[in-house]
């Protein structure tokens, strides 16, 4: 097996046993992105030489970490190195500070690979409204990888990184991760600090993980989960080691499966590979019923009220004068900021932007905003009362497999539905982990999602590694067809 075909926690076993150096690491996956990028196009920026730099600096960082590349999407500030949000506005932008998730990445020694593209400002279900490229699933390279953390997913799912971070706004890890047939990890909102993220929806972001397994979502969790002042937001919880919560055993757990996610909106394959799912965690030992969540239905109409509205809010910073891209094309101010707005943007931000806007209007605020907001309470009360009875609520990722590339891009309604299983779990700021289950006719991946308590990730990182012990589903590749 080739060193970038590795977990992490593998790598690490290699480095103890001083079968493999840190060098070696970092030139089998920097020969991979040489190999693979031209086909997938997951990075925006690749930091070649300031991942030698980092690793020659890091030579005596004692953390077991140092040394172990990773890769950040390109909404997450890097102090020094571009940060672009996959957009002609920020085309540009150098950070001037690091993200907390960054200092902390720093701090343990890791070695960053590059940035990682998406769609731009996050806006997105399949890496197709990036500004500069859009990125391939290496499953089948005429497919979507998803989004909006499709170039992460990508990058992980091809062996170009081990693991990757991403941000998760309605469903922007867990949904590429089920196209790519990896593990993606949305924590509990709050838990990691948002301190250095490029806002889309403030309410809703939130930084999270995208790995080969378990165990490794597990181990960068470890590292970025934390209070930080800087983010009001940021809730103040005992540091824990979520390792220490795989036990491979869900005896009598108690697992619900909402009866809402399964009805005819969701494709054959994906259901019935759910369905086994189901079967192998029954015969693990788990207790698994049906549930209601009658309120789903309207959650997906909820959240693009609140998140496009906060977006409206969050990029008016983007004008031309104070921040981003600036028009040569002006006679006046109205001009500059007219003409910024417009050659700066893509046609997806701008939908979301023009939404925003009207739905924060004096004559439609109540009707919707304040509407969606109360629809969220709904929600989030809807949760709270399934967790009464169950640990964790299972549901498909995605309601269908990856999509061929350009066949949704005109159609935004379609696409939106996409986020139709995810959106909910935003919205109630719970956890979610969303694992691979299988392949469909076409031999793409299918992957499940695990719902937990608010600030309970142990749970569901468990139940999920107990299945990924129990199956191996990670013996199936990429094959990168076209």
């Amino acid at each position: 097996m080739e060193i970038y075909e590795l977990t992490v926690h593998e790598l690490l076993e290699k480095l103890d046993k001083k079968e493999i150096t840190k060098q070696e690491i970092l030139a089998s996956y920097q020969n991979r992105i040489k190999e693979k990028e031209n086909d997938v196009q997951a990075f925006i920026t690749i930091t070649d030489a300031e991942a030698k730099e980092q690793l020659e600096k890091n030579e005596n960082n004692n953390s077991k970490l140092a040394g172990i590349p990773i890769g950040i999407k390109d909404n997450i500030c890097t102090k020094g190195i571009k940060t672009t949000c996959a957009s002609k506005m920020l085309e540009n932008f150098v950070a001037p500070y690091n993200a907390t998730v960054m200092d902390k990445i720093n701090n343990e020694g890791m070695v960053m690979l590059g940035k990682l593209n998406m769609d731009e400002f996050a806006m997105g279900s399949s890496t197709e409204h990036s500004y500069f490229k859009q990125t391939k699933n290496p499953w089948n390279l005429n497919k979507v990888p998803g989004g909006s953390s499709g170039g992460s997913a990508a990058a992980v799912a091809s062996g170009m990184l081990p693991w990757a971070l991403g941000s998760d706004t309605g469903g922007s890890i867990r949904q590429p991760a089920s196209y790519c047939g990896i593990v993606g990890l949305k924590p509990t909102y709050g838990l990691v600090s948002r301190y250095g993220l490029v806002a889309y929806a403030s309410s809703l972001d939130q930084i999270g993980t995208l790995t080969k397994d378990v165990k490794d979502a597990s181990m960068l969790l470890n590292v970025i989960a934390g209070h930080d002042e800087k983010d009001t937001t940021s809730a103040i919880k005992e540091k824990k080691d979520y390792t220490q919560a795989l036990k491979n055993d869900i005896k009598g757990l108690k697992i619900g499966v909402p009866k809402e996610y399964f009805d005819d909106g969701i494709d054959e394959e994906v259901r019935e590979s759910i369905k086994q799912a189901i079967e192998k965690y029954r015969e693990l030992g788990a207790i698994v019923e049906e549930c209601s969540l009658d309120i789903a239905e309207y959650a997906l109409g909820s959240y693009y009220v609140i998140a496009c509205a906060e977006a409206s809010s969050n990029l008016g910073r983007f004008d031309g004068i104070r921040y981003g891209y600036r028009t040569k094309n002006y006679e006046n101010l109205r001009d500059i900021y007219r003409n910024s707005r417009s050659e700066g943007f893509g046609a997806e931000v701008k939908r979301r932007i023009i939404l925003g806007t009207y739905v924060l209007s004096s004559g439609y605020y109540d009707a919707y905003y304040k509407k969606a907001q109360q629809v969220r309470t709904l929600v989030r009360n809807e949760y709270a009362k399934n967790f009464e009875k169950y640990d964790c609520l299972l549901t498909p990722t995605a309601p269908n497999v990856a999509f061929d590339i350009g066949s949704k891009v005109n159609n935004p309604l379609e696409m939106y539905l996409a986020d139709l299983c995810t959106v909910p779990v935003n919205i109630a700021g719970l956890p979610g982990i969303s694992i691979p289950c299988g392949l469909n006719s076409e031999g793409m991946p299918i992957g499940f999602q695990l719902i937990g308590k608010p600030f309970d990730e142990e749970t569901i990182l468990n139940v999920a590694y107990t299945y990924e012990q129990n199956t191996d589903f990670r013996k199936n590749k990429p094959e990168f067809r076209n």
